[in-house]
């Protein structure tokens, strides 16, 4: 994998839970996210994050310390779906490390091995545009708008992109 050697993504244990919801909470809590309530309970968090994908997966530091998080799961529960749908977080204090870009390169590289044929991620284009540059440079093109579809605390309702790769 490219990037820092101190970087490596292994396999979610259950016992990361605690510092994985510390990721995710401030990023609800604030309505930065594309279709998730801000009032998400840490149950339904846990189900919607750990429960109901596929794989999930936890980028650590030297010390097996969690520095982001990321899920793949079929974008419709149902057979022969062969999208698949990620979604990230990155630790706050872990920003910049090129973090982000290496779970992007590791999600693409697991979904094909688990026999997905393209990657789905939505995007606030809005809010979001690093990440946008981030996905366009994996190979990801806007395929699509969900207009309306983000409630942003200050900008109102703001239109998500539907990010594309084949893998």
């Amino acid at each position: 994998m490219k990037g820092s050697s101190e970087i490596s993504i292994r396999p979610y244990d259950p016992t990361d839970w605690p510092v994985v919801w510390a990721m995710l909470a401030p990023v609800f809590r604030a309505g930065e996210t594309y279709a998730v309530p801000r009032d998400i309970t840490e149950q339904d968090a846990h189900r919607m994050w750990i429960e109901l994908p596929r794989a999930v997966r936890v980028a650590v530091d030297e010390t097996n310390s969690p520095l982001g998080t990321y899920y793949i799961k079929p974008n419709q529960a149902g057979p022969g779906d062969h999208v698949a749908n990620c979604g990230y977080i990155v630790a706050a204090e872990a920003r910049g490390r090129g973090l982000a870009g290496q779970m992007c390169e590791h999600s693409l590289a697991l979904a094909r091995e688990l026999g997905f044929t393209a990657m789905q991620y939505n995007l606030v284009v809005a809010t979001n545009t690093v990440a946008v540059r981030l996905w366009q440079a994996h190979g990801f093109a806007v395929c699509g708008t969900l207009p309306g579809a983000f409630r942003h605390p200050v900008l109102g309702a703001v239109d998500a992109h539907v990010m594309y790769r084949r893998l």
